[in-house]
């Protein structure tokens, strides 16, 4: 039986449209989240950034990689029903965690979260995987949109890099161009939502958001999770995130020191 968060429909719309929202799985851990966020900003990792060109007005911070550093991050992953919930909507076994992610939008901050698919970020492939989307705050104009069926396209959609957008890697023939999902009369999925809930998507889903123009912050912590059929992929340059020094070889699980099993029926 799946978790009570999850409903059959739940699984065949994840599997159909590659996203699918849950209501309230991290709604007891939004304010140990919210500590956690406090924490980030206030230390910021190695990979932290600012997601602003000179001019332009607000703030859209993120990082990632700190789940092992800001204890109330870990806390609240391991007290949530996130992996049970994920294992259900991937159909896997076992459940690995990749990194978390944070995106901060203050208010007045118009930038908006460029249309793209994780996956090709990052050095891991296969069908079940999946994102987790948390607000801290409650969203409307500035939630998560999911282009609905995009993790099965045939060709990975141009990763970019958000401030310079340019190419991420060198081999631009190998990917779709960005597309205009709004213009080209694509399913665009997005809820109105409150602090607790989440929006699970597949890493091949292409997604975006709109920038935040309301009076309100946007706090929103990712949690990336893998499952049985994920594998360890080269890209031809440096991922994101980069993890120096893995050692790990094409076709390998994720090494699991690294990135722990965090269920396993």
């Amino acid at each position: 039986m799946p978790h009570p968060l999850v409903s059959p429909a739940d699984i065949q719309a994840y599997q159909r449209d590659g996203v699918v929202l849950i209501r309230g799985l991290f709604k007891d851990q939004v304010e140990q989240l919210r500590q956690g966020v406090a924490r980030n900003m206030d230390e910021p990792g190695p990979y932290a950034a600012e997601n602003l060109k000179p001019g332009e007005g607000g703030r859209f911070f993120d990082d990632y990689c700190n789940w092992q550093r800001i204890p109330e991050f870990q806390d609240a992953i391991q007290a949530s029903a996130a992996a049970e919930v994920a294992a259900d909507l991937m159909g896997s076994r076992r459940v690995q965690l990749f990194h978390d992610h944070v995106l901060v939008k203050e208010p007045g901050t118009s930038k908006p979260t460029p249309w793209h698919q994780d996956g090709p970020y990052y050095f891991v492939e296969g069908q079940q995987t999946l994102s987790y989307w948390v607000p801290l705050d409650p969203v409307r104009e500035a939630s998560l949109r999911c282009v609905a069926g995009s993790h099965l396209w045939e060709k990975p959609v141009l990763p970019t890099r958000w401030l310079a957008e340019t190419s991420f890697y060198p081999n631009e023939d190998d990917y779709m161009p960005v597309p205009d999902p709004d213009a080209e009369g694509m399913k665009v999925l997005e809820w109105d939502m409150e602090p607790g809930d989440a929006v699970a998507f597949n890493f091949m889903v292409l997604h975006g958001a709109r920038g935040n123009e309301t009076g309100n912050r946007r706090r929103a912590f990712s949690l990336r999770l893998v499952g049985d059929d994920a594998r360890y992929v080269e890209r031809p340059g440096r991922t994101s995130p980069p993890f120096p020094g893995h050692d790990m070889q094409p076709g390998q699980r994720l090494r699991q020191d690294w990135f722990p099993v965090v269920l396993d029926r």
